[in-house]
């Protein structure tokens, strides 16, 4: 009985320090950058395409301590395939009794489903940064399509409606050329009205793509 006691006692001890981390940070990557420490990933986890969420940043000093006075000082450029989005500033995601000390933040709306790239550039204090994380199933989580949690009907993906909108477009075109180029006003006027319906579709399209980036 004694050594089941011990042994609880040991997996509580073990794993205390994993009590102590914010949630999110079970999905984060781990990297020392001089004489820093780089704790990286998503501000809300999972991730999912069409949701606002954030790059976040949990940084500490060689001896552990959190660094709450990082300033403007280093910025965060996400890229995404060929993609990049210009730098954005990290602000802090704590004040003094709320919120993780050395928790830094960048606002983002990932559209697309898969792995990111998160670029920090600029100083710490007196030292450089150039260090780049990537998502990954041993770094941290990539982004995932939302339909799977989607419910009573599941809607269609930014994507999806990006492409219908592509589709769209020649169609559009098309009849407003053949509007212009009509020459009897009973056609031209079946035409245009034609042209009407074709864009009222991708404005109620577009619509739908924005209500779709719902805040978290």
């Amino acid at each position: 009985m004694a050594r089941v006691v011990l042994m609880a006692i040991g997996c509580l001890i073990a794993g205390a320090p994993l009590l102590l981390l914010p949630p999110s940070v079970f999905a984060h990557t781990h990297r020392k950058a001089g004489g820093y420490e780089m704790t990286v990933g998503w501000a809300d986890e999972p991730v999912y395409a069409g949701l606002k969420n954030g790059v976040q940043l949990l940084l500490k000093d060689s001896g552990g301590k959190p660094v709450t006075d990082l300033g403007d000082t280093l910025t965060v450029e996400v890229i995404f395939g060929k993609e990049r989005m210009p730098a954005q500033p990290l602000t802090p995601a704590f004040e003094k009794s709320i919120g993780t000390p050395g928790d830094y933040r960048a606002a983002i709306i990932p559209t697309r489903p898969g792995n990111y790239t998160f670029h920090f550039v600029g100083t710490i204090g007196t030292q450089k940064v150039d260090e780049s994380f990537t998502s990954s199933e041993t770094t941290f989580d990539p982004v995932v399509d939302p339909s799977a949690i989607e419910f009573p009907a599941k809607d269609p993906s930014i994507g999806e409606i990006a492409g219908h909108l592509d589709r769209l477009g020649p169609r559009i075109d098309g009849a407003l050329s053949a509007a212009r180029d009509a020459s009897a006003g009973a056609s031209q006027a079946r035409v245009v009205g034609i042209a009407g319906v074709a864009l009222g579709t991708a404005g109620l399209v577009a619509g739908f793509a924005g209500r779709r980036r719902t805040v978290r």
